[in-house]
């Protein structure tokens, strides 16, 4: 087997998809469709089940993906030796963040990175705090930012930056013009849209809570996966949320969304990194630059 095929495994893994896959790797979808035969034949197994039109991992494709994705993991930390020996003129940085800081805090601290280092690739995923820390646990990627605090004995924690969690709704919401700070009462009556279990979002919102109120009580209407989703829903609802000031206040200078008077705790942002590896020179300079 080649790098190539174990890579164009790993992409259609995840996303149970030929074409999908092959449009994330920039092939074909002949070239992706060949390289899993090419790999199932070689071993005489089938890694996926096809189900209608899609793909399904089987038990087999299940126990090979966290191999194939160490193997890739080992190679890519080769070439980082590599570029490394180049000092920085080349180099590639694969990170993990939270959407908060995916979406609104770090595209332009690395595009002014970029435009120092011009030859240093920077890749970046969005997942929740808990997938964050799971990609610098297996050697995803070398940096993570995440949003609050995690119990991860394994990870050095660095502050780089800070955000605070706010209670939003529409204008046209009953307590738009509260001015009084909200009570326990008001909380517990409210209809509430959230992000997911998981989510830095959803467990600082709970441990804010103000005291006589826990998360059991609230009436949580809906749950969604993006902060995007929780503002339009939102803004066309009597739902409120607890989301973060930098996503809802594109929305609140527009008017399509109100501030509730409920005083929530900043929350730090945080970078990430394995005590037990070895950074690249690329990952040990944007993590400064950061």
């Amino acid at each position: 087997m080649t790098l190539e095929q174990l890579r164009i495994f790993v992409a259609v893994a995840e996303r149970q998809h030929m074409t999908r896959a092959a449009e994330a790797l920039h092939l074909t979808q002949s070239a992706v469709s060949a390289a899993i035969t090419a790999l199932e034949t070689r071993h005489n197994t089938k890694l996926f089940d096809r189900v209608g039109r899609g793909l399904v991992l089987n038990t087999v494709g299940e126990a090979f993906l966290p191999e194939a994705r160490a193997v890739l993991n080992r190679a890519e930390a080769a070439q980082n030796l590599l570029d490394d020996l180049a000092g920085l003129r080349r180099g590639l940085v694969r990170i993990h963040a939270s959407q908060t800081i995916c979406a609104y805090w770090l595209p332009q601290r690395m595009a002014a990175f970029q435009q120092e280092h011009p030859d240093i690739e920077l890749q970046l995923s969005m997942g929740n705090t808990h997938r964050v820390i799971e990609a610098i646990l297996s050697g995803e990627a070398e940096l993570g930012l995440i949003e609050g605090a995690e119990d991860a004995p394994k990870l050095s924690r660095q502050k780089v930056g800070s955000d605070r969690l706010i209670i939003a709704a529409s204008p046209d919401h009953p307590l738009a013009s509260h001015e009084r700070p909200l009570r326990a009462r008001d909380i517990a009556g409210l209809d509430w849209v959230l992000r997911e279990d998981g989510s830095g979002t959803r467990s600082e919102f709970q441990a804010a809570l103000p005291q006589g109120i826990a998360t059991d009580q609230l009436k949580i209407s809906m749950v969604l996966p993006s902060n995007e989703a929780i503002l339009t829903a939102v803004a066309a609802s009597t739902l409120v949320t607890c989301i973060s000031e930098l996503a809802a206040r594109p929305l609140i200078e527009a008017g399509r969304l109100v501030r509730l008077p409920l005083e929530m705790p900043e929350r730090p942002f945080h970078l990430l990194r394995h005590k037990e590896r070895s950074p690249s020179r690329a990952a040990t300079a944007l993590a400064a630059a950061l």
